[in-house]
């Protein structure tokens, strides 16, 4: 597991002021916390959060953020009296493995200073975690591989900066955006795309000279070499050109297509799309002309059970580009919250719905 220390509230830069109004809470929070502070009706209570599935914990710091910013409550001339004080947190990290049913997070305190927030930090955590559980076990599959986190065009885009890290504690070495790599005080990375190319009449190698020619010299040259559907003739044409400049190609072809490198060999393998024998060719055609230092980029359809299926078979990829499969995934990453004990004159008794009774973790550290 990859160990980062808690974030820092400011940089979620969170919605304060909507959070604090309940604008993106489920109504029913914002009416119980108001039935409560009418009455004068102020419990301590002691909240726990539980997930139901094997997973990698994401979110717990933004979820953090949620509750030292937001909880309060507003007094009767609308001003705001901040609660995060007289709040005790507990919490896993960011990161970190969990089993079904394990508290991941404990929040004791008077109720209605956060009563309204249990909309949005569930809804963080279950997000975050379900990228990071994808993500933990593509970069397990890649098997010491490097893993390139590029589906930021299948999502809305808000979701870039969260996603992204999620990615990033789980493992993944790049992002392909500056919101991807945010949180962490990185840039995002890609590759020679293909509309550049196109927008230089289809010409690859004169698109990546050119990104070469005017992008920062300390950015990896990776060019897209599936534009003519012919990969080892792009690549090796490339590799010619830009010499050692050139770090890598990325064979990207579609999964409706057969690489022209393939048509000979066709009849006992499924051809289209990147197969294993498309990246063979590859391998064999740099190798052959003097270019073993450039590296291959898989991508195109890939997951983790792709990938494992090209390391069975020891495919001489340098990484993988994953997009949308990040996103997926059959498991469960919702987030519960209960109350489970109540605090009445001066000792905590045991109040929980039935089947959720109070289950303590000794993994859980308080938040200062």
């Amino acid at each position: 597991m990859l160990r980062v220390e808690r974030l820092s509230s400011n940089v979620f830069n969170l919605p304060v002021e909507k959070m604090r109004a309940g604008y993106y809470s489920d109504t029913y929070f914002n009416r119980a916390r108001e039935i409560l502070v009418r009455d004068g009706h102020r419990p301590n209570v002691r909240m726990q959060v539980f997930q139901r599935n094997r997973s990698v914990l994401c979110g717990i710091d933004e979820a953090i953020a949620i509750l030292r910013l937001c909880s309060g409550a507003f007094a009767e001339d609308n001003t705001w009296h901040d609660g995060w004080d007289a709040l005790d947190i507990r919490a896993l990290h960011d990161g970190d493995e969990i089993v079904p049913f394990e508290t991941i997070l404990t929040i004791e305190g008077d109720y209605a200073l956060f009563a309204h927030l249990e909309t949005t930090y569930l809804g963080v955590l279950s997000r975050r975690t379900r990228i990071a559980t994808n993500a933990r076990e593509i970069v397990a599959a890649a098997n010491g591989k490097d893993v390139l986190f590029f589906p930021a065009r299948y999502d809305h885009h808000q979701m870039q900066t969260g996603d992204g890290y999620a990615a990033y504690i789980s493992g993944a070495l790049g992002v392909s955006t500056d919101a991807n790599a945010e949180w962490w005080g990185s840039r995002g990375m890609g590759t020679v795309p293909h509309a550049l190319i196109a927008a230089y009449g289809g010409d690859t190698v004169l698109a990546t000279q050119k990104f070469a020619q005017y992008i920062d010299p300390e950015v990896n040259v990776i060019s897209l070499v599936d534009f003519d559907n012919d990969c080892v003739a792009t690549s090796l044409a490339v590799a010619d050109a830009l010499g050692s400049r050139l770090w890598g190609v990325r064979l990207d072809t579609s999964g409706t297509l057969v690489d022209r490198s393939l048509w000979s060999q066709m009849g006992t393998f499924t051809p289209t799309g990147v197969v294993p024998e498309l990246v063979r060719n590859v391998r064999a055609a740099l190798d052959a002309h003097g270019h073993r230092e450039v590296k291959i980029v898989a991508s195109g359809g890939f997951d983790a059970r792709k990938i494992r299926l090209f390391e069975d078979e020891n495919v001489p990829v340098d990484a993988y580009a994953v997009g949308s499969a990040f996103f997926e995934g059959t498991g469960r990453f919702d987030f519960t919250a209960d109350i489970v004990s109540i605090e009445h004159d001066g000792a905590w008794i045991e109040c929980h719905k039935v089947g959720r009774p109070e289950r303590p973790n000794p993994r859980l550290t308080r938040v200062r």
